[in-house]
């Protein structure tokens, strides 16, 4: 292949840019949905929103096989020009989702009460959270649609319309949150069905561009693919294994907070501010991270090896640039951002003393983003699966164990050791993998 058929720079940046634009949209829709809520008259509605939108993110991050793995199906379809793989590659997605979203639907008491009870809190703000709840679970169709509708066109390297459904969805949202709590005065109840619609919209607007882009990859809908189960046997593979990867990962995240709640309030809010600084670098990082789905699904449809190394090297190159630029950002704005994160005096000292770890950690968490992305891209969820596992058992765990006498110290050493090893382990199997010319099912030896 010469070099003008490798991916260039501007291959990448033409879908990690709108990547990144889409997630930073998405904190500051978490901003205005605070601020409306925060205004009302009882602290319990600002408590009761924080509970509902945790678990619905819990759920939908479980559910994100459903783009992880639409993703790097149809990255392998386009690159092979297999039209008709591209329809199957969407249209099972959409069946899978709206299966998954009538189920949540169904069995939305059982799961409400669980959560509830998990999380616990007071009666007032249980009983805000539990109307929250109830209407937002309406959105799980359109949620989980514009995940596969989100997935297939990052597979066709087209960042631009999931950018827009993004924005869609985040306006729309603002402008109702505006509109119900402000000057409606709804409650919860206006901040749920904000939502409940932002998410509709945003399907439309999918929707309509998946239509204009099916015309342009002229190609037949099999309903074989669609409706005979031993169709879906390749979908179910790869997104079980990314749905056990989630898992465990949520399960780190969880334990993190649990195990900051156990070393005392103070340490629990210091750790919550710092937590910012990782979900800041995680959101930069991962518009780099989509770039690699899309070039390494793609060079693995066209079954060069040359193209997916390419592809790899060039995210990887820009990851680490990006890396090393937030870990300067952090050295020199970390105070501040801590600063104006909160106001209060014990949190920001506590909070300080424990920033070199966030300083740290762009550059020990960058191999895990944008590996994550490679192995999305070439579908090899089953090794993303066995990697997070031993990560999050052998190592994670372990580390936690052998270091609390260290408190918060220990637990940060743990976690970043954690966020080590699955980098490691990934490069280390895909330099072996592509050593053989096997990282992904249809690279060529």
């Amino acid at each position: 292949m010469s070099d003008a058929g490798l991916p260039q720079d501007r291959d990448m940046w033409r879908i990690a840019v709108p990547m990144i634009l889409s997630n930073i949209s998405v904190p500051l829709l978490g901003m205005v949905d605070t601020g409306v809520t925060g205004h009302l008259d009882d602290p319990a509605y600002l408590g009761a929103v924080a509970i509902g939108a945790t678990i619905f993110t819990f759920i939908y991050m479980g559910m994100n096989f459903l783009r992880m793995g639409t993703t790097g199906t149809t990255a392998q379809q386009y690159g092979d020009s297999d039209h008709d793989g591209l329809r199957a590659a969407l249209g099972q997605a959409l069946i899978v989702g709206l299966l998954i979203a009538l189920l949540l639907i169904v069995l939305q008491i059982p799961i409400k009460n669980l959560a509830l009870s998990l999380i616990g809190g007071e009666s007032a703000t249980q009983g805000f959270a539990a109307e929250y709840f109830s209407i937002r679970i309406w959105s799980a169709p359109g949620t989980l649609a514009n995940f596969a509708l989100i997935g297939w066109f990052l597979g066709l390297q087209n960042a631009r319309v999931p950018l827009f459904i993004f924005l869609t969805i985040n306006i729309t949202n603002i402008i109702l949150d505006l509109v119900f709590v402000v000057v409606l005065g709804m409650t919860v109840d206006g901040v749920a069905l904000a939502s409940v619609i932002a998410e509709y919209s945003g399907f439309l607007v999918g929707a309509r561009f998946a239509l204009s882009a099916l015309k342009c990859h002229e190609g037949r809908w099999l309903p074989e693919r669609l409706t005979n189960i031993s169709a879906y046997r390749a979908f179910f593979s790869v997104n079980a294994n990314i749905f056990i990867r989630t898992m465990a990962l949520i399960f780190a995240l969880a334990f993190v907070t649990a195990q900051s709640a156990r070393l005392g309030p103070l340490v629990l809010a210091a750790n919550a501010v710092l937590m910012n600084f990782q979900h800041l670098t995680s959101f930069g990082l991962d518009g780099l991270a989509h770039a690699a789905e899309a070039l390494v699904g793609k060079a693995v449809g066209q079954r060069s090896r040359e193209a997916l190394v390419r592809a790899v090297n060039l995210t990887l190159k820009w990851s680490v640039i990006f890396a090393v630029g937030f870990t300067i950002f952090y050295l020199v704005a970390g105070q501040l951002i801590i600063s104006i994160l909160t106001d209060l005096d014990e949190v920001r000292e506590t909070a300080r003393r424990y920033l070199p770890w966030m300083i740290a950690s762009p550059l020990i968490s960058v191999w895990c983003f944008l590996y994550d992305g490679v192995y999305i891209g070439a579908t090899r969820a089953k090794a993303m699966r066995n990697i997070m596992l031993v990560s999050t058992l052998a190592v994670f765990l372990p580390a936690w164990y052998l270091t609390q006498r260290f408190g918060n110290n220990g637990l940060w050493f743990a976690f970043l050791l954690f966020m080590a090893s699955r980098g490691i382990g990934m490069h280390v199997i895909y330099r072996q993998k592509i050593m053989r010319g096997a990282l992904g099912p249809n690279v060529a030896q």
